[in-house]
């Protein structure tokens, strides 16, 4: 009986693929320096709420589709994973705003 040692095969780097890694990095630090320039320039109230819902959904459905791969799935399943969180996110967005319309006597 003969004892093989694995071999490892070291494939050289795909130059394409981490292009496109750093494009979608860059693209994530976009959004997020847009999301902290709301935070830190707009006057707190519903619109700055609102654009940190639409930028957290905006990032949420990038992330689902390039690192989820499901950019390249069929759309109804991206939609399927995206709708769910966008209905969250409004769920707690409106709960928020009806908590501070609760009046106690």
């Amino acid at each position: 009986m003969t004892h093989q040692e694995p071999q490892i095969v070291v494939l050289p780097p795909n130059k394409e693929k981490i292009k496109k890694l750093w494009r979608v990095a860059l693209i994530l630090l976009l959004v997020t320096m847009g999301e902290f320039i709301i935070a830190f320039t707009l006057p707190h109230g519903p619109a700055k709420t609102f654009l940190f819902v639409i930028l957290t959904i905006v990032k949420a459905g990038y992330i689902v589709g390039e690192f989820m791969h499901l950019k390249y799935e069929v759309k109804v399943l991206f939609w399927s994973v995206l709708i769910p969180m966008i209905f969250i996110a409004w769920m707690l967005v409106a709960f928020v705003y009806e908590g501070t319309k609760i009046v106690t006597y």
